[in-house]
């Protein structure tokens, strides 16, 4: 399947993701869980001709990427149906299931025998101390690099996901040497904690924190064979840009725009411009709500009783967030607005406002006036 070129995608006529969130059941009790799973299924679950006909939908904005989450996919008996259906379909199919006992090695042979192009697991410690505490199971550590084990044995795709909090801010760096050594990891998405469902505005870092672990994720993504990216902090895009001007101007080489494309990794392809919270992006939850993201908990509708594709172009929630001109703060001034933007779901779990300035980021603006 061919991957679309995000920079020549109509934000407001298609996103580039769509995520589907088909359960809130989990075995795990994380603290920063936005969606507060428990281990049951909720009986007003999208059905699975709910889902086929939701999946029909998606493929009519043509090719973007599928990620089927949860809570726990592999807690859904037709995950492997709705995979290959989805497939078959030539939507770009991933699935992030949560590292328990339920995700054995037969589990991940069928996630490829129904076609994936991508797992997503989860890693927020180096060690099973800080994981296990994260996670909120003793045990997960162990069943996490199982599962990372068996991805890289039946030869799927991987991507690493990391919740940045205070508890792991110091372990970064040992994550990514730890996940170096598995040869099928293809990106390392790292996660910014918003503060909503489970997580906690006192377990979030410092704006001064996020800039040193943009200044770490950008250093080591010189070094490490696999891409890394952000997740719910776009503002690691202007550091980005930022150190890579600097660097072409100590080595006298003027930097290009092709340079900052080829090195700005963005989900399954890579890009000048981020997919953001609404813009590009869209989330549906396991009852059929409709969310600029996971973390921004404000519905614009039900797949139930409108099209997916008449909400996400036309809900006043989703126009609202793709109109930077609308930005307020900080974020409306800032030179780096169209390829950052700010975390609009931060925005709005602190602040209130979604469209308010990006809570956790220290730049200062050119024009900008208190």
């Amino acid at each position: 399947m061919k991957k679309p070129d995000l920079n020549s995608i109509d934000f407001n006529l298609l996103p580039f993701i769509v995520i589907w969130e088909l359960t809130q059941a989990c075995d795990l009790a994380c603290i920063h869980c936005r969606a507060e799973a428990r281990p049951w299924c909720d009986p007003n679950e999208l059905t699975s001709e709910e889902g086929y006909r939701l999946i029909d939908e998606i493929k009519r904005f043509g090719s973007p990427l599928l990620v089927l989450t949860g809570g726990d996919p592999v807690k859904r008996k037709d995950i492997y149906d709705l995979i290959s259906f989805s497939v078959s379909k030539g939507l770009r199919t991933t699935v992030s299931p949560s590292a328990t006992l339920l995700l054995t090695r037969e589990a991940i042979r069928k996630f490829k025998e129904s076609g994936v192009s991508r797992i997503a697991i989860s890693l927020d410690g180096s060690c099973k101390e800080i994981h296990d505490s994260f996670r909120g199971v003793k045990g997960g550590f162990g069943w996490t690099m199982r599962a990372i084990w068996d991805t890289a044995r039946e030869e799927i795709p991987l991507q690493i996901n990391t919740t940045v909090t205070r508890y792991n801010f110091e372990d970064l760096t040992n994550i990514a040497s730890l996940i170096k050594n598995f040869n099928n990891v293809a990106l390392w998405s790292v996660f910014f904690l918003v503060p909503t469902g489970r997580g906690k505005r006192e377990d979030e870092i410092s704006p001064e924190e996020y800039e040193a672990a943009f200044y770490t994720m950008y250093e080591l993504s010189k070094t490490m064979p696999y891409d890394i990216k952000s997740t719910e902090a776009p503002h690691y895009r202007r550091l980005f840009i930022q150190r890579m001007v600097s660097e072409s101007r100590n080595a006298k080489q003027p930097p290009t725009s092709n340079r900052i494309k080829v090195n700005m990794p963005d989900a399954i392809g890579r890009a000048s411009r981020g997919v953001n919270d609404g813009n590009g992006f869209v989330f549906i939850s396991h009852t059929g709500e409709v969310f600029p993201s996971g973390f921004l908990p404000i519905s614009a509708g039900n797949i139930r009783q409108e099209s997916i594709i008449d909400i996400y172009r036309n809900s006043p929630l989703f126009r609202e967030l793709r109109d930077y001109t609308k930005l307020k703060g900080k974020c409306g001034v800032c030179e780096f607005r169209q390829v950052c933007g700010g975390s609009r779901a931060r925005a709005f779990a602190v602040t209130g406002d979604y469209m308010e300035s990006e809570p956790n980021c220290i730049y200062i603006p050119k024009n900008y006036i208190e």
